[in-house]
């Protein structure tokens, strides 16, 4: 059985927040906790986070999270170019050999299941795609699986591709998961989606 990490994109700027969304409440945790929770309750081996604006904010938020596995973040010194590809770099940098595939996550995604995320890793086990994705009505959600034979060519790729674009130059090799929950399309963006999403 192969290892399975998630590395958590969280180095936005929250700017349309207008506050570090990371750090606020949700539920007993905060955000960026409820994330880090549901990938550990999901059977992850170990979660690492990718900090970058609001860093001191987010990190103080990350020590107040006990895991069942192991808990890491670094930071990504290049944030500020608001690069999700460079967040994804950083996070997959620091995996350890034994690592056989990346669970992508959103750091704003607490509403995220865990069931789904069992789901993804039983298919990425069973299927010989080095990605899978989940589909909800047609639309690709996160969190979604990344296998190492795309390591080496997701470290290369410039920052300024997206992960949608990644996504789309390897669509031949998705595995898609039809999933009956749009919450793999949610994440928050500014204080009305916190508003209507928080616990």
């Amino acid at each position: 059985m192969g290892t399975l990490a998630a590395v958590v994109l969280a180095a936005g700027l929250s700017s349309r927040m207008g506050r570090p969304k990371m750090a606020l409440p949700w539920g007993e945790t905060t955000v960026i906790g409820q994330v880090t929770m549901t990938l550990a309750a999901a059977g992850l081996d170990e979660v690492v986070v990718v900090t970058g604006g609001a860093r001191q904010t987010v990190e103080a938020a990350l020590c107040a999270v006990k895991l069942p596995c192991p808990l890491r973040w670094v930071f990504n010194p290049r944030y500020a170019e608001d690069s999700m590809m460079l967040s994804l770099q950083t996070g997959l940098a620091a995996l350890g050999q034994g690592v056989e595939a990346a669970c992508v996550a959103l750091g704003d995604q607490p509403q995220m299941q865990a069931d789904v995320v069992r789901a993804l890793s039983e298919a990425w086990r069973t299927s010989a795609s080095p990605l899978v994705v989940p589909s909800y009505h047609m639309r690709r959600g996160h969190p979604w699986l990344l296998a190492r034979s795309l390591w080496a060519e997701t470290l290369s790729a410039p920052a300024a591709l997206t992960l949608r674009n990644f996504l789309d130059a390897h669509a031949g090799q998705i595995h898609y998961l039809p999933v009956e929950t749009p919450t793999v399309l949610a994440d928050l963006d500014t204080p009305q989606d916190y508003a209507s999403a928080c616990p």
